[in-house]
This record gives C-alpha cells, structure tokens and sequence, in this order.
C-alpha cells in the first residue's frame, strides 16, 4: 500500500511505501482542490502573492504524488471582481485557478459543453467539469467553517473528502494544505458509502 508521509516542520509531503497488504478504501492522492476566498478577495491578493501561492501550493500538491490542483473561489461574494480561469505546471502538477464561485453556474455552463451525441452520464459529466483535469477530487480544503457549504462545489460534494479550516483565503498558508492532506491520508475512504458501525 502507499500512503502519504507528511514533515510537518518542513511543510514538505512525500509519498512513502510500506510493506502491508493493499486496503481498497485507501486511495491514492491524484487531484486536490482548495476552496477559499470571494472574487474581491481573490483580486486583493494581487499578482506577486498569487504567484507566490501558485507556486507554493503547487509544490505541496506535486510532493504529495497528485498530478492535479484546483483553486476555486468560495463564494462570488460582494462587489465581485471578474476574473480569469488560468492554469499552471508546477513540477509535474498541472494547477487551474477557476474563479467560478457559483457551482451552478458551472454546471450549466459544462452541460452546454457537452456534446448532443454524446450520452450524459457521470463520466461525461465529469469530463466537462474538470477538464485539463483527468479526474474528480479527491481531497477537497474547504476554507471556512464545516456548517455552511460552499455554494461552488455541487458535483464535487459526491465524492471528495472534505476538509474544513477556519481561517481566511488571505491567511492560507503552506501547513494547512500539508496537514489536509496529512487528514486524508489517514481517513478510509466510502464514496459515499456507510461505515459498517453506521449500518
């Protein structure tokens, strides 16, 4: 089985294996999504810092072994400023900024992506939401508090394994995605499923 060992003092994370046999509830690290911040306050971190971020995050996400990285706002918010969907490599971690904060919107739009010949299902779907990624979240970090959730996840609140910080899109920094990732590398994965104490 591989699990994901995390240096916290470092704020590095390093995909590890051990030698016990394969648990099929525990998955491998392959798309991370960090949810945070309303349109204004995306704009205010200004360009040096976004950077700084991209950049940051990136690394964290491409140590972890995950070929992919979506920032989403959380929320449009108050005077919303517009933004542009952007994306970047990091190492071997391909990031996308998506400024969309309004999941239904999103969806909408990824409907009338999709092709009339092709049939809509889960797949195509998925396709159309996520695409360069290959791939739904797995972990989703939530910036805020675990009773409000974010009005741009819909699709995603299926399967991914949410984690909640209390802090602020400015506030974010480095350990608390090293420690995200350090919670979903302990938790058992159901997909939806219920645990045999909840049966």
């Amino acid at each position: 089985m591989s699990f994901v060992a995390v240096d916290t003092a470092s704020s590095s994370v390093v995909a590890t294996a051990a030698d016990e046999p394969a648990d099929s509830t525990r998955q491998f690290l392959r798309h991370v999504m960090v949810v945070g911040g309303t349109l204004r306050e995306w704009n205010d971190l200004g360009a040096e810092r976004w950077a700084q971020r991209v950049e940051t995050l990136g690394t964290i996400v491409d140590q972890a072994g995950a070929s992919y990285l979506t920032l989403r706002a959380f929320e449009p918010g108050e005077d919303a400023v517009e933004q542009d969907w952007w994306e970047r490599l990091i190492g071997g971690c391909h990031v996308m900024i998506d400024p969309c904060g309004d999941g239904r919107d999103r969806f909408a739009a990824a409907m009338r992506r999709l092709d009339p010949n092709d049939p809509v299902n889960e797949a195509t779907v998925a396709e159309a939401l996520y695409a360069p990624a290959d791939c739904e979240p797995d972990l989703i970090l939530v910036l805020g508090e675990p009773d409000r959730l974010p009005p741009s996840l819909v699709w995603e609140l299926a399967y991914g394994e949410l984690v909640f910080v209390s802090l602020s899109w400015n506030d974010l920094a480095a350990d608390h995605l090293v420690e995200a990732i350090a919670d979903f590398a302990r938790r058992e994965r159901r997909f939806g499923g219920l645990d045999d104490t909840d049966e």
